[in-house]
């Protein structure tokens, strides 16, 4: 049975494609009205106009606190304070540590954690201001409890994620539930474009799904699904982190 989501406001981050785009569908069927947040303009209007109840596109660079904060007053100003949030928006750029300049580090640590922590922080604090019940999800990875090479910034950067997660739903209980889902290899733009750079996509592809033992990537509606129940108001659950990885960590 589908959860009702009407009268809720939603944030959803990375919201332009991939799981930000199924989370934001999936949250809009359910009743909610949904801000959109991402870099790209063109892609957030397109997704806008796929979503079944009102929405609210706003570029914004999650990296970027002031950003982030004058989203979050266009979201007030016209819904009220938001009451559902999830944290999707993330960037992976692999690298052997021979490669890892300053530079890619500091983009990845700035979109996937101080992004995360910009968006919690100011949703948090409002829904507590004005007492408002509500629900942060975030958006972890396989790679928040597992090492890979190549991937020295990401792992670092998604494994802070969920020490966030958890030290924000200890200091924002009872009012609000923060939780965090944490995928494995999910069928999304971003993989793709992992699996291109490596050479040979479809060798890419091959190798990442036999390491899954269910045998197949994720979709990103999977992982919608997941979200949306966590945000249930029957869920009982805060701090808790939900792997979606198909068996990758538990093998």
């Amino acid at each position: 049975m589908t959860t009702s989501l009407a009268h809720r406001v939603a944030v959803v981050t990375g919201a332009s494609s991939g799981i930000g785009a199924a989370t934001a569908l999936a949250l809009s069927a359910a009743g909610a009205r949904v801000a959109l947040l991402a870099r790209g303009s063109a892609a957030l209007a397109g997704v806008a106009s796929t979503l079944p109840g009102e929405s609210l596109p706003v570029p914004t660079d999650v990296a970027d606190d002031a950003q982030v904060a004058a989203a979050m007053d266009r979201v007030v100003a016209r819904w009220g304070v938001p009451d559902l949030v999830v944290t999707s928006a993330g960037v992976s750029h692999p690298a052997p540590l021979s490669g890892l300049t300053p530079e890619l580090w500091r983009e990845t640590v700035d979109v996937n954690l101080s992004g995360t922590f910009y968006v919690a922080r100011e949703a948090g604090l409002r829904m507590r201001a004005v007492g408002v019940t509500g629900d942060i999800v975030t958006v972890g990875s396989e790679l928040s409890v597992i090492g890979m090479a190549s991937y020295v910034a990401y792992c670092a950067a998604k494994a802070g994620v969920l020490g966030l997660t958890r030290a924000l739903a200890a200091e924002l209980a009872p009012l609000v539930r923060v939780n965090a889902v944490c995928p494995g290899p999910v069928d999304t733009p971003m993989l793709a474009a992992e699996f291109a750079a490596e050479g040979d996509a479809s060798t890419a592809r091959a190798e990442t799904v036999a390491r899954v033992p269910l045998g197949r990537l994720a979709t990103a509606d999977e992982v919608a699904a997941a979200v949306c129940y966590l945000v249930a108001p029957t869920t009982y659950a805060t701090g808790t982190v939900l792997n979606l990885d198909g068996g990758t960590t538990c093998v």
